[in-house]
């Protein structure tokens, strides 16, 4: 019976510690539309038209800013991780690119195991072409601005997005005036039919405005295939490119984790079901950045990191603007927000020389 009285005891005590440090942590920093630091990137869109096109490893979603709905907007090519088929693992982010006034092309390059890698980059580049067509030929679209294109990927996507910049001249598809690989891989499988080939990426425009982004607990592709990228585009000064090591924040609850799982942004209304194909559908979130029961992986990460990097690197790209926001090792750039108790999330490590 004492043995069951001290034990209770303990427990007790463990839980009222626990409780009390639960309690006194800091809660993760939020994202406010107010805040100076991020005014520049307020929606201009209310609601996104999704379409869906094609099968199989040409298969392709089109996201497309609505109400108001513009006459054209720059195309962005957002590469997904290796099976991630589906747009809802990104959803959050999308809804947010396509807001501030951009058409998303979100391609499915693969089916599954069965699909060879090597030949994922130049899938994505048909797919590129096929909806370019679609979009300029069809009034129900958005009109593409061609001359304002970027690419991003997120690990395998990662690798295609650079891939895309160094062949686009050459293969016919719009030269991107910003690129962002984050934590891309992999070139380096033990099976070498596994491997995604990466292409001579000295061919890449001197002009992209270039982002390579790691997270420090990231093990699953590590910084291998990132360095590369950033090494071997080789033309890109170093006034055009950053090289950013996410690092992770455990000050409050829950985590700030930089692993290989930071990119994603689910929205389950991005899901693949809720539209037919080649038909419109409509969706409608007021704000993707709180927590409703329907987004469960958005933190600090996104709104203070990859998404605030990618719109800086397109504005600056494309309107000469937020430069700042993307690259320079600039204090905006590095801020990554604050716990609820006012101290600093953890800053990347912004470097020319990973």
């Amino acid at each position: 019976m004492q043995f069951k009285v001290l034990k209770l005891a303990v427990l007790l005590l463990f839980s009222l510690i626990f409780s009390s440090y639960a309690k006194a942590s800091p809660a993760q920093p939020e994202q406010s539309e107010s805040q100076a630091d991020l005014a520049c990137f307020k929606p201009d869109h209310k609601t996104v038209d999704m379409f869906h096109y094609g099968k199989g490893d040409y298969e392709y979603w089109l996201f497309e800013p609505a109400n108001p709905k513009p006459y054209t907007a720059p195309l962005i090519v957002f590469n997904h991780g290796w099976l991630s088929t589906s747009p809802v693992a990104y959803g959050a982010w999308i809804d947010h690119i396509v807001k501030r006034g951009n058409i998303v092309l979100f391609p499915v390059f693969h089916t599954g195991i069965i699909s060879d890698p090597r030949n994922f980059t130049y899938n994505v580049i048909q797919v590129i072409k096929d909806a370019i067509s679609k979009l300029t030929r069809n009034e129900v679209h958005v009109n593409p601005e061609l001359n304002r294109t970027a690419f991003i990927g997120s690990s395998v996507g990662g690798i295609i997005a650079a891939n895309l910049a160094a062949v686009a001249d050459e293969e016919g598809i719009p030269v991107p005036g910003a690129v962002m690989c984050v934590q891309p891989g992999k070139t380096w499988q033990p099976a070498d039919f596994l491997n995604i080939p990466l292409e001579d990426l000295s061919k890449i425009d001197p002009k992209t405005l270039l982002l390579t982004v790691v997270g420090d607990r990231d093990t699953v592709v590590k910084d291998i295939d990132a360095k590369r990228i950033f090494e071997e585009s080789h033309n890109v000064p170093f006034s055009n490119k950053d090289y950013i090591i996410l690092m992770s924040d455990n000050y409050g609850m829950p985590p700030l984790l930089a692993n290989h799982y930071t990119p994603s942004a689910s929205l389950r209304q991005y899901g693949s079901e809720i539209v037919r194909t080649g038909k419109i559908k409509s969706i409608t979130i007021s704000n993707p950045a709180i927590f409703d029961g329907y987004m469960d992986d958005i933190d600090a990460f996104d709104f203070y990191g990859l998404w605030k990097f990618f719109d800086g690197l397109c504005d600056a790209a494309f309107y000469g603007k937020n430069k700042k926001y993307a690259l320079g090792n600039t204090p905006e750039q590095k801020f990554m927000g604050k716990w609820s108790d006012g101290k600093s999330v953890t800053k990347p490590i912004i470097t020319n020389y990973p």
